[in-house]
């Protein structure tokens, strides 16, 4: 197992299938926050539900296709990020988070983003990560803006939304990008 340090009392870690119990905890804390800019089919609802969706990811693990892992701050999980999908070959990847209420503005989410670029682009030597978000999610588009990512347009009315369908943002940053923005982040 490994862990990444975030600061603070805070850490990255895998999420796997036996943490299912502290994902529902974590899901039952988050839900009507992250439900109007998540998957319905992240959302568990039950405790079975929530085994499936950490299965759903190791399996995406262990086929190389996608991954997640959570955010730990003072020994609680409260919210994670995701690779939604892998594609080696092409060398793409989409990342994607969620976050409790109150583990907000302390700048986990976009460490804990950070360290998953890094590690897609730099160590498994992928070419983009895009960052796909409702419109209307302005902290997700500020976590995007952030981690140097460039907004490479709209998709209009791509998803069934509460209220309507809804815009998706697709945002992203290539391997050059990233070194690149690493580097002058380094030397501030």
């Amino acid at each position: 197992m490994f862990t990444i340090a975030l600061g603070e009392d805070a850490e990255l870690r895998p999420l796997n299938p036996w943490h299912a119990e502290e994902f529902l905890g974590n899901l039952d804390r988050a839900r009507e926050h992250i439900s109007p800019w998540v998957s319905p089919s992240f959302v568990a609802t039950d405790l079975d539900g929530a085994r499936q969706v950490l299965r759903r990811y190791a399996d995406r693990w262990a086929r190389d296709d996608g991954g997640i892992w959570g955010i730990w701050s003072g020994g609680i999980l409260v919210g994670g990020v995701l690779l939604v999908s892998l594609d080696a070959a092409t060398g793409v990847c989409e990342a994607g988070c969620w976050l409790e209420p109150a583990a907000e503005g302390r700048g986990l989410v976009t460490r804990a983003v950070g360290r998953l670029i890094d590690w897609v682009l730099v160590e498994r030597g992928l070419h983009r990560v895009e960052w796909r978000t409702d419109a209307g999610n302005v902290r997700s588009i500020a976590v995007a803006r952030r981690l140097g990512m460039r907004r490479d347009g709209v998709l209009r009315e791509m998803l069934p939304g509460l209220r309507g369908r809804v815009d998706l943002e697709v945002w992203s940053v290539l391997a050059p990008e990233w070194r690149a923005w690493r580097a002058g982040t380094a030397s501030r």
